[in-house]
Formats: structure tokens, sequence, C-alpha cells
């Protein structure tokens, strides 16, 4: 019986959906643009800029009486590592997770070659899901590579020796490590918010310094409303008000309750922006 009696569409012999611009060949892809590799020195350069910063300011100092973990930059490889997170972390690691993100898709409709892959033809579904996969990965990648490079450069300089806390106690060197991957991890999962923004950004627009900008945008924004007690209990809502939940992964005891409510809401809003895409990006019309 012929397709045409079945209701089935013809496909050619071999062709397999799932099959379509596989994962590999996009990471490939992606590992080669220049954007990816300047982002990628940035943050490997970062640990050395502070070093050298370090190295010709003296030691950090304490400044009204108090001690905080920038203080302790010096103590050992660990305390350097974890300052160069939370010197990075509210700004220079949301741009390389808007921007593997949030030009993805919208790159390639300003390079008028998205019609041309889909036409291939890759489904629309499997087009954003490998693009979506390969920009978190990047992203991750990024937000690992930082803290390796700084605990390496820190061990170097400084020795390889617990996490010595501002509380005054410190954290044995296995202990600290364990801590800096839950740290890394956090801060991961919190910037959901800005990745799936970006990537919804993404298939909306042509222009990708658009989706970029304005993920980043946004995400300042909301630190910034952050800021406004005015606003009280409302803050809670928003995903920069956890951001450095991961603080208390850097104390004695380890506490979970902040890090929790941070990593439900950057989830929840993070499912419905990347639904929110795939849903739009179905209906669109691609010209581009």
């Amino acid at each position: 019986m012929s397709s045409t009696l079945t209701g089935r569409a013809e496909v050619a012999d071999g062709y397999r959906a799932g099959r379509t611009l596989p994962i590999r060949v996009e990471l490939v892809r992606q590992l080669k643009r220049r954007r990816t590799l300047v982002m990628g020195g940035i943050l490997f350069a970062l640990p050395f800029v502070l070093l050298i910063a370090f190295q010709v300011g003296g030691a950090p100092d304490s400044r009204n009486g108090g001690t905080g973990l920038m203080d302790t930059a010096t103590l050992s490889g660990a305390n350097f590592a974890a300052v160069n997170l939370f010197a990075s972390a509210g700004f220079l690691l949301v741009v390389p997770v808007a921007l593997f993100c949030g030009d993805t898709v919208a790159s390639e409709a300003s390079w008028s070659s998205l019609r041309y892959l889909l036409a291939a033809p890759v489904p629309r579904a499997r087009l954003l899901w490998s693009k979506l996969v390969v920009g978190l990965s990047l992203s991750l990648a990024a937000m690992i590579l930082l803290p390796v490079v700084a605990l390496a450069v820190g061990t170097a300089a400084y020795g390889w020796g617990p996490l010595e806390l501002p509380t005054g106690s410190s954290l044995a060197a296995g202990t600290a490590a364990q801590r800096l991957v839950i740290t890394v991890a956090y801060i991961f999962v919190s910037q959901l918010v800005t990745a799936a923004l970006a990537f919804w950004l993404s298939t909306r627009t042509d222009a990708p310094l658009g989706a970029v900008g304005g993920a980043v945008g946004l995400t300042i924004i909301g630190n910034v409303l952050d800021e406004v007690t005015a606003l009280g209990d409302w803050r809670e809502f928003l995903p920069s008000h956890w951001q450095y939940a991961w603080l208390d992964a850097v104390r004695p005891q380890l506490d979970w309750t902040d890090m929790i409510q941070g990593t439900s809401l950057s989830i929840t809003y993070a499912m419905v922006l990347f639904a929110l895409a795939f849903r739009g990006f179905a209906r669109k019309d691609v010209v581009s």
C-alpha cells in the first residue's frame, strides 16, 4: 500500500530525525568560533590578573574592623579560588551564559543559514535541543574553568592548604574542594534563568547582540531591584536575590536552606522560558 493511501509522508531511506544536527557536530562548530575562544581566554586570564593585583597592592586588609571573604584571598589556593568566584559570580559569569545561549540561534538567522538548516531537514525541536545542550555545556565549562585555573594559580602562589573562613575557623583541603564543587554547581543552576532568557530571546530575534544584551540587561535590572529594600519580601521572587546563597557552602556548617529556595526558583523560571522558546520557534515563520 502506498504512503499516500496510508496517510504517511514519504521520507528518504535512512533518514532519522534524531540523527540530524548531532550534538557533537554542533559542539565542534561552537568551539571553533572566535567568541568562544575569546571568552575562554578572558576567564583563563582573570586569576592571573587578580594575582598580579594582590602582588602589586599587597595582601587585602579588612575595612571597618570587619573581615570578609575577599580579605582571605592570599591565605591558600582554596581561598584564592573562592575569591575568584565571589568576584565574578555577580556579573562576569553572567556574560558567557548569555553569550553561549543567546547567540546560538540568532547568529544562524543573522548569517541567513537558519532556513537552510531547517531545510536539511533538521526538525525545529531537534535544532533547538542541540543548540541548547551545547550552549548550557559551554556555560558550565566556563564556570568550571575559572575556579580550576584559580585553584592552580592560587596553590602555586600561596600553597595548598585549608579554606580559611572569615569567621576565624577553617575547612580542611578535601572538604574545601567539595564545597567549591557545590558552589560551582549552585552558580550554574542560579544562572539558568539568564540562560533561558537569552535562549528565548535568541529564538525571537535575528540580532545576536539583541538576545545577549537583552539577557544581560534584564539580569542587571534584577540585581538593581534586589537592592531596593522597599520591595520587602517581593525581592524573594527575584532570582538575583539568591545568587550569593552559595556563600552558605563556605561556612563551618553547610546550610542548604537558601540554596534550595534559589534552585527551585531558578529552575521554575528557566523551565517556563525554555518552554516558551520551543513553543514560539515551532510556530515561527523562519525566513532568515
